[in-house]
């Protein structure tokens, strides 16, 4: 009997949006790349939770906006009935607080839907290996807008106290990081590897006790904190 080989090195993609043109121009991208393959499409909430039931999928790119069960709502769901796969949230701009309710809820980051495709690519390789992403053209425009409690004077004090505990290299990192570059943008630009990057992002995350990315990067602006140059 011949032997059928299983393919455990593609990344399996579920991608649930409303609008059928935007599924299929993320559908054309995807599947542009040898390690992805689109295994199911939802147009709503409710469907995404049905259709990663019954796929196993890796990733799940999923939209907020969406009729019946928005992606906010589908994202708890998602999780209780696949809690191996990773969600990635679709988003535009203006949608500051969805996001952050998004990543605390469970997703491992979130992406523009007029997002560059190598970026799109790039999101979901690293949600599939693990690795939280954060739009880099996003995360600044959400710092920027997001406003924190407590008075100025007080948000820098502690910010400030928390980056004291970071070494040199850390708070390097951190600054890039404050300005939205991803760790492929912060290695080529610190001349090291991505792998190297993502160590020092996760002990920055732990010794400031960041959730996530966005998180981090409000401490930096709250901190004054710079990239050497700027």
């Amino acid at each position: 009997m011949e032997r059928v080989w299983e393919r455990r090195d593609v990344i399996r993609v579920l991608i649930a949006d409303d609008e059928p043109l935007i599924r299929a121009g993320i559908k054309v991208i995807l599947t542009s790349a040898d390690d992805i393959d689109v295994v199911a499409e939802a147009a709503n909430g409710r469907e995404a939770v049905e259709a990663v039931r019954a796929h196993r999928a890796d990733v799940v790119l999923l939209d907020i906006q969406m009729p019946v069960m928005d992606g906010l709502a589908a994202l708890p769901e998602l999780r209780r009935a696949a809690p191996g796969t990773r969600v990635l949230i679709l988003t535009t701009f203006g949608e500051q607080e969805n996001v952050l309710r998004a990543l605390s809820g469970g997703s491992v980051g979130f992406l523009l839907k007029d997002s560059a495709p190598a970026e799109l690519i790039r999101a979901v390789r690293a949600a599939a290996a693990g690795d939280a992403y954060l739009s880099p053209g996003a995360t600044r425009h959400v710092v920027d807008s997001l406003t924190t409690g407590g008075t100025l004077a007080h948000r820098t004090e502690e910010a400030r106290r928390l980056l004291a505990t970071l070494s040199g290299r850390e708070r390097e990192i951190l600054a890039l990081l404050g300005e939205g570059l991803s760790n492929a943008d912060t290695a080529q630009r610190l001349h090291m590897s991505e792998g190297t990057v993502k160590n020092y992002v996760s002990r920055v995350l732990t010794k400031l006790n960041c959730d996530n990315r966005v998180q981090a990067a409000l401490l930096a602006r709250d901190a004054g904190l710079k990239p050497e140059g700027a």
